[in-house]
């Protein structure tokens, strides 16, 4: 037995992938010369919609797998500073801390992301993309005004709103969750400090995070579209999405899970008198 006969026996022995009967029943129709043309289209057409509800199953199989692995996320950095505003303080999560625990859980499943960023009408648009890997993909899109909280210069303002919102859209995307991270704290206390002192002491509320609950409160009770007809709220968030992103943010989410759980409804008017502002 020579060389080249071994290596044809060789490559017999490859297992082949199983055949797909609906690309074989395809084939017969292309190669019979009196096939229907209109009936192969039809045949082109189930089969894309076969693929395509095979990828959306495969999707949320591995989306529901990779979510009950993924853990609460560490609020790891804190924002604390103080302005003519008065003090703002919050802990937050980073992308970064976010990418470090779910990556590789998402890549497990197949699963990945990406975000595409808008600017228009001086506002920016963030779209967080999850893919898997049999081709199906769902889009998640928040956007708000630019920061300009701080000191920022306008393109510090974009780039901060851009990542708010790539965290938020992330998180909103993989239903995600965040808790507080005491570095150990509660089971060791620090040198000095008296045992019995309360731990997670909260923070004082600034006024920005105080009108946004507000705000949240009132869309929770009235409704996103009776809320955003009154005037005094639409000048209070516009005030707001100049003053604070972060908060302006947190109400532009809530409006839309509103909206995405409830129908539009009309003829129901309220006083704006009973919206607190």
């Amino acid at each position: 037995m020579n060389a080249v006969t071994q290596h044809q026996q060789a490559g017999n022995n490859v297992s082949a992938l199983p055949a797909d009967p609906m690309v074989s029943m395809i084939e017969r129709l292309v190669l019979n010369p009196d096939a229907d043309l209109d009936k192969l289209e039809r045949m082109l057409a189930l089969k894309r919609d076969h693929e395509r509800d095979n990828a959306r199953i495969s999707f949320a199989r591995a989306l529901s797998a990779a979510r009950a692995e993924i853990p609460p996320i560490m609020k790891d950095a804190t924002v604390d500073f103080t302005s003519n505003k008065g003090r703002t303080h919050y802990r937050h999560e980073t992308l970064a801390g976010i990418a470090k625990v779910i990556d590789p859980i998402l890549s497990l499943h197949g699963l990945s992301y990406r975000f595409r960023t808008d600017q228009s009408q001086g506002g920016v648009k963030v779209t967080c993309v999850i893919a898997h890997a049999d081709g199906h993909s769902e889009e998640t899109s928040l956007q708000c005004a630019p920061d300009g909280s701080g000191s920022k210069n306008p393109f510090q303002a974009v780039g901060s709103a851009v990542t708010y919102l790539q965290r938020y859209t992330l998180k909103a995307a993989l239903g995600l969750s965040a808790e507080e991270d005491d570095d150990a704290q509660g089971a060791a206390p620090r040198a000095g400090q008296n045992r019995e002192q309360p731990r997670n002491e909260k923070p004082p509320t600034s006024q920005a995070e105080q009108t946004a609950d507000s705000m949240i409160d009132s869309i929770r009770r009235h409704g996103a579209d009776n809320v955003e007809a009154d005037e005094r709220f639409r000048h209070e968030f516009s005030r707001l999405r100049s003053t604070d992103a972060e908060q302006a943010a947190r109400v532009d989410i809530e409006i839309a899970n509103w909206r995405e759980a409830n129908k539009p409804r009309t003829g129901e008017i309220i006083d704006p008198n009973e919206i607190p502002y």
